[in-house]
């Protein structure tokens, strides 16, 4: 593959996770997809160039903003939407929905509507992807109020112990939920809370996709290396609400004016053509082939058949112990 067709792969998947997230919110409005969706829409680029430096022995734990981060990984679209539609064909059979996707194949080991609750489920994917030994390193993504919780300052205190094969990406959208960073935590610049553990803490444009995944190659190389864990910081920012229905009114207009002016698919677009070469028509080429892709994802989700009520209790997993009735 040559350079430039791997940069317009890049743009690809930008392009595809954006009209995957902005189609998802209008098959909602109409009543297609049940529950909550949180789109990741504007931080497309911070999925994209994190797991553009990964191999396929990686794994990567999400969030509850996490289709983005499932299709930079290789997920197929058409059971994506089926999950989305709770159908019998989805990922998790419909037992999943849009906060606990989830494929082991892909190394994908699940979004997560708890806040933070990824950050130490990839710390122990690292452990013991430490044992194995085949140089595998695990990344959980994050969003900047998650850095408050106890969960993630106790696995980066293990990861820095261990030396574990794993990078950390905070992607600070600069809201947790509705409140400002500013306003929740008192350090600027989430990165320096690394320094508490004694490991790397970086700064990346969250908005740049070759520049995250410079920043990510250089983590994860050094996790290859048996060096230990690094905190990414990439600073971004989401287009819409905390969820779909959230209009965002808590955000100042000239902010959100501010940062749609540096949408990262905009901005990679117009460097390809600039920097690259590459020819504007192939980029809308490129547009028009994903959506004919999401088009027969939609309807593949559409046809496929709703469960039923026998199989409700399939691939549902429960522990005992003595003396412990189950219900």
């Amino acid at each position: 593959m040559t350079d430039k067709n791997r940069l317009v792969g890049l743009y690809r998947l930008l392009v595809l996770i954006r009209r995957f997230e902005e189609r998802a919110s209008e098959l909602r409005l109409a009543g297609f997809i049940p529950g909550f969706l949180h789109p990741s829409i504007g931080q497309e680029a911070v999925a994209v160039g994190v797991c553009a430096a990964l191999g396929p022995a990686d794994a990567i734990t999400s969030t509850h903003r996490g289709h983005g981060h499932m299709l930079a990984r290789g997920a197929d679209p058409k059971r994506m939407y089926a999950e989305l539609y709770a159908r019998r064909d989805g990922y998790n059979r419909a037992k999943g929905g849009s906060l606990h996707m989830i494929d082991t194949e892909l190394g994908f080991l699940g979004a997560n509507g708890i806040v933070g609750a990824g950050i130490p489920l990839a710390t122990g994917a690292a452990l013991q992807l430490k044992r194995r030994g085949d140089g595998a390193v695990a990344v959980s993504f994050f969003g900047d109020g998650a850095t408050n919780e106890g969960a993630f300052h106790e696995s980066l205190n293990l990861a820095s112990l261990w030396k574990l094969p794993a990078v950390y990406v905070c992607e600070n959208n600069l809201y947790g939920e509705f409140t400002r960073q500013d306003r929740h935590q008192t350090v600027k610049d989430v990165a320096v809370r690394a320094a508490s553990y004694d490991l790397p803490g970086v700064i990346a444009d969250g908005n740049d996709v070759l520049e995250v995944q410079r920043v990510t190659a250089e983590a994860v190389a050094r996790a290859r290396a048996g060096e230990g864990p690094t905190l990414i910081e990439a600073k971004t920012y989401r287009h819409r609400g905390h969820y779909e229905g959230d209009m965002g009114a808590y955000r100042p207009p000239e902010e959100v004016e501010e940062w749609l002016a540096r949408d990262p698919i905009i901005l990679f677009g117009q460097r390809l053509v600039e920097e690259h070469g590459v020819a504007q028509e192939q980029l809308d080429e490129v547009a028009a082939d994903v959506e004919r892709e999401l088009e027969e994802a939609a309807a593949f989700a559409d046809a496929s058949p709703h469960p039923a009520p026998d199989e409700a209790l399939e691939d549902v997993y429960a522990e005992t112990y003595e003396g412990a009735a189950l219900r």
